[in-house]
């Protein structure tokens, strides 16, 4: 919008969703128009540039640090990792919900991306596994706060018939940063330590100091860039909740879900390029390419769903993660998981905006905030149990020593088949029919 033209665009109401699809129906035009786009997608995607940035930069090689480091076992790892990642998604339902209640969503989302922002030094002084959980402990609490009033900030402004070109386009800006965040880790690993060595401390330290720059720079981007969003106010009490949001968003919530219960963190997909005899340097350059594909995919895809519906890009996205996982469990060099990690950037930017385009197609506008929220929660709390099963299945628990690398994949790849049969099984109802009995 032109700045000139809107003296009151620091508060303004939130066009309906047939409003909003009336403004664009006529224009019969099928290539995506990126002029049309609401400029709170485009402060949203340059924040989301900066905090990946900042945040790839000390995510990606904290596995290794933990394990190069400090020692830790995987089973160590998938703990930290699943509770950091149930502990953000329990927030995002009270987020979530306070925008809703609150009818507006930039200040919470600037409050998350600033307290993230906070801990990032911290990890310098980090010296032990329990000072580490912490950190990122806190770090999540950040995204928790920030990621479902963000989400719905960017639903609320956008026609749907354009919703996957505007998720698809924060995906890509968002892995962009984290590209150029890697490159950066791997410029400085190769500056500072020999390439064929474990991780060390002092690199580490190096990384998180120049990771501080572009976290502030983030919630600036944010705080200046972005209008408040005025909604219609929800007034329940905080919950994960069903009620309301229609039966195809819990039919999508339970797929999804089953296949998140497979989908451990990343980190251990690091560190199984580590137990195939890849550097760190190596592995940092691979996770830069990764994200480029990611990046690249990711806007096409978007655009994609618009034409073509969400579901059919979901179902050959998961179809590709459980080929990949299959892979990740058989790979035998260094190469080979090279070569599956380019492949899962297109499992990434097929499916991660388009899910997340596909909720705010299900759900009342005024309930976006609600619904992204439960969304979030309820995949970030099987991450809970999805890392610690990866952690336990490759090294045990107590005096058993696991089943080996390869068989969190294995898992992965099962659970990710079963979402994919129910997913294609699913049958939308038609949206007057989406309501739940009371009860939910």
């Amino acid at each position: 919008m032109d700045q000139k033209n809107n003296s009151n665009q620091d508060d303004f109401s939130s066009p309906s969703e047939t409003e909003l699809d009336l403004l664009n129906s006529n224009d019969t035009s099928t290539k995506p128009n990126f002029r049309k786009l609401h400029k709170n997608v485009w402060a949203v995607s340059v924040t989301s540039f900066l905090m990946d940035i900042s945040s790839e930069m000390v995510i990606n090689v904290l596995p290794l640090f933990l394990s190069n480091v400090l020692g830790v076992r995987t089973n160590i790892i998938g703990l930290i990792e699943g509770i950091a990642e149930a502990t953000s998604s329990l927030l995002k339902v009270f987020s979530g919900w306070l925008s809703d209640k609150l009818g507006s969503r930039k200040w919470l989302a600037v409050l998350g991306y600033g307290l993230s922002a906070l801990s990032k030094p911290f990890f310098y002084f980090a010296n032990s596994w329990r000072f580490v959980a912490g950190i990122r402990w806190t770090d999540r609490v950040g995204k928790g706060i920030r990621t479902a009033p963000r989400d719905a900030l960017v639903a609320d402004t956008v026609a749907s018939d354009q919703r996957g070109l505007a998720f698809g386009l924060h995906r890509a800006a968002d892995t962009a940063g984290a590209m150029l965040g890697l490159l950066i880790s791997a410029f400085l690993v190769w500056r500072l330590q020999a390439s064929d060595a474990p991780f060390q401390q002092k690199t580490f330290q190096t990384i998180v100091l120049v990771s501080i720059l572009p976290a502030v720079l983030a919630v600036i981007a944010l705080a200046v860039g972005t209008q408040e969003v005025k909604t219609g106010k929800a007034g329940s009490a905080p919950k994960i909740t069903f009620k309301g949001l229609g039966k195809n968003f819990l039919a999508f919530i339970i797929i999804v879900g089953i296949f998140d219960l497979g989908n451990s963190s990343d980190a251990f997909l690091v560190l199984r390029a580590q137990d195939r005899g890849m550097s760190v340097l190596h592995i940092l350059l691979m996770l830069a390419v990764f994200n480029l594909i990611y990046a690249l995919i990711s806007t096409p895809a978007g655009i994609l769903s618009d034409k073509i519906g969400r579901k059919k890009l979901i179902v050959g996205g998961w179809i590709v993660y459980a080929l990949i996982y299959l892979g990740f469990a058989l790979a035998g060099t260094a190469v080979h998981i090279a070569l599956l990690y380019v492949a899962y950037g297109f499992y990434y930017g097929l499916t991660y905006g388009t899910a997340k385009a596909m909720v705010g197609d299900l759900v009342p506008v005024e309930l976006r905030g609600t619904a992204y929220g439960s969304y979030n929660a309820v995949l970030g709390i099987l991450d809970f149990p999805a890392s610690l099963i990866a952690g336990i299945l490759w090294s045990g628990f107590g005096s058993w020593a696991g089943f080996g690398p390869s068989a969190p994949f294995y898992f992965g790849a099962d659970m990710a088949l079963i979402a994919v049969i129910l997913l294609i099984l699913w049958n939308p109802t038609p949206a007057e029919n989406q309501a739940l009995p009371e009860k939910v």
